[in-house]
């Protein structure tokens, strides 16, 4: 069943968000996270994160949520004591956290990561030390902490977000829900039939969205009122379950049943266990099911009674699997035709239609799109999910610990390998989505700093000389600062692999007038090798690289998040002059503007 496209607003950046990001930006390393315990014993959610994917911060969070380390955070008096995570995950291998405490309380973690495997020098922990008191200060001046809770409900802060420019609609919509009242009703009535075939005491069924990674709850039936216990309700139509941390996303990722007679062993694990063993259920059954040969979901049945469950149980509702393929490859209902246009003399006439404009343009990029969309779901189905079963079943054989040293190595070579293919994939899903931007004023010459920081070894060690000139007075910009950050990264990166050592680069920021506004132009220049001519119009394609390791997205995820604040970017490169790359963003014009300190014109070299 295709749902129709719903056109959502981003949320509005919180309070705790802002100044938590604050912080976050200052810390000169590449990925950073800080997750917030809501409650006593969590569970910890994470509330900003730089460098990290939706993935890695999922894996971060179930590996912190741990009852050792929340006590162990709990009890230790040392609030600045670092601790090494032992765990990797796709983007970084090497985790430093430290707990963050407010009056001899722990009330969340502060994470970096590395893509290195290298020990944390002392100087790295005390940054991690002073990062986590910044922390602190940070929430308090904001007045976030509260006596009887470790921390008091974030507040929204309802910013008016100015339109510049009226911007096409997507043409890839963000993962929308698969839940309609009529499809939940008829859900309903479906497990209700099949408890004449199987008892149990709560089921619900769940729907698999291939392209977000997780699933999401369509209909539930059976005993629900644990679901209302202390106001809580963890599971209900329309909630989401990663693929890693449920009972649903291994039967996925396994293609096969799962039988569960001990929900106190596993309700650590998968969240939707957590749920039914609150609620004093002991075994349960999660298989998947089929439509149109791929994976389409899951049914989940649990008991009260210990071991009610077989993985035959499974072939005996077949009945039911099939009218849940029929119910999610039903078509959309038909959208109404428009009215046609009554004159005053009562003759009906064709709606108005709009002045005809040239619409080659627009069609090549909705077929590029539309390609795009097609070969991600076509990642996402036979790639991703073969890679994520291979993955489960390499870790439950490491787990077991029956494999001799030099097998057990190899295996884990293969796992770090597939785990960096799996990264690319989700680089590649990721470029899909259409971006969710926390739009608030930022400075471009303090995320432009923010971005030489991160790069500030390879500079040194490259011994290519930054020259800076910032105009006095510049117009902030509205936008995302973590992803304008991810702009100016991958462009300084790209620019130190074609300088040699002791090159030298220029960034240049000016302020100009645009029409009835202002403009940001960032110029930003290398003297390295310049680009062939024949290939400076496709350096901003999807999939176009001349690396022999990369995907092919980096300046092309660069257009697209410049485009997304509204602004222009271009590329030049010529022999003997090297390449220089064009940048334009709306400035705002009221505001505080960004005054240069200390020598305003002249260049400053590192």
């Amino acid at each position: 069943m295709t749902p129709a496209i719903a056109q959502s607003k981003p949320p509005s950046e919180t309070q705790l968000q802002r100044a938590l990001n604050s912080v976050l930006n200052d810390i000169p390393v590449d990925s950073a996270l800080a997750a917030i315990l809501h409650r006593e014993n969590g569970p910890l959610v994470g509330h900003a994160a730089r460098g990290f994917t939706a993935r890695d911060v999922q894996a971060i969070l179930r590996t912190l949520s741990a009852p050792a380390l929340l006590t162990a955070g709990a009890q230790d008096q040392d609030g600045g004591r670092t601790m090494r995570l032992r765990m990797i995950t796709p983007g970084a291998k090497s985790l430093l956290g430290v707990p963050l405490r407010y009056r001899n309380r722990t009330y969340g973690f502060l994470v970096i990561g590395r893509k290195e495997s290298a020990a944390f020098t002392k100087k790295e922990r005390g940054l991690m030390d002073q990062a986590s008191e910044d922390v602190t200060k940070a929430l308090e001046r904001e007045k976030l902490f509260d006596m009887n809770v470790v921390l008091s409900r974030p507040l929204v802060n309802q910013e008016q977000v100015s339109v510049a420019t009226s911007s096409p609609p997507l043409l890839l919509s963000a993962p929308v829900s698969q839940l309609t009242p009529q499809l939940q009703e008829n859900i309903t009535a479906l497990l209700t039939d099949a408890a004449e075939t199987v008892s149990y005491d709560r089921s619900w069924v769940c729907h698999y969205d291939p392209i977000a990674g997780n699933v999401e709850v369509l209909g539930m039936a059976g005993d629900l009122k644990g679901e209302h216990k202390d106001g809580k309700k963890d599971m209900r139509p329309g909630h989401r379950l990663a693929l890693d941390s449920s009972a649903a996303g291994w039967a996925i990722r396994h293609r096969k049943p799962r039988v569960d007679h001990d929900l106190a062993s596993t309700q650590g694990r998968f969240l939707d266990h957590k749920q039914l063993f609150k609620d004093r259920f002991q075994s349960s059954l999660v298989f998947p099911f089929f439509v149109r040969g791929q994976v389409g979901g899951t049914v989940t049945l649990a008991s009260r009674e210990a071991d009610r469950y077989q993985p035959t149980d499974a072939r005996t509702l077949e009945p039911l699997i099939l009218k849940l393929a029929d119910l999610l490859q039903a078509p959309p209902p038909a959208a109404a035709a428009p009215a046609p246009v009554v004159d005053e003399g009562g003759t009906s006439a064709a709606p108005a239609q709009p002045p005809a404009i040239s619409q080659e343009p627009i069609i090549r990029k909705q077929e590029r799109q539309a390609a795009i969309g097609e070969f991600s779901a076509f990642l996402a189905t036979e790639v991703r999910e073969p890679l994520g079963s291979i993955r489960a079943q390499l870790e439950e054989v490491t787990g077991e610990g029956v494999l001799d040293f030099d097998p057990q190595t190899r295996v884990e070579n293969a796992m770090r390998d597939l785990m960096r293919v799996e990264a690319i994939v989700n680089e590649i899903l990721d470029f899909a989505k259409p971006l969710e931007l926390n739009r608030r004023l930022v400075r471009i010459p303090e995320v432009i700093e923010s971005a030489l920081t991160v790069v500030a070894n390879d500079l040194e060690i490259t011994r290519i000389q930054v020259e800076k000139e910032y105009a006095p007075v510049l117009a902030p910009v509205r936008g995302d600062e973590a992803k304008l950050q991810q702009v100016f990264l991958s462009i300084f990166k790209n620019a130190c692999e074609a300088m040699s050592p002791g090159g030298r680069l220029t960034i240049q920021v000016a302020q100009h007038r645009a029409g009835r506004g202002i403009e940001d132009h960032i110029l930003i220049k290398n003297d390295g090798a310049p680009i062939p001519p024949e290939i400076v119009d496709k350096v901003f394609e999807p999939f176009f690289t001349t690396k022999k390791a990369g995907s092919g997205l980096g300046l092309a995820t660069v257009k697209k998040i410049v485009e997304e604040h509204a602004g222009s970017i271009a590329i030049g490169s010529a022999p003997g002059e090297g390449t220089t790359v064009t940048i334009r963003l709306p400035g705002v014009s009221r505001g505080p503007s960004f005054r240069h300190r200390g020598r305003s014109r002249r260049p400053h070299r590192r």
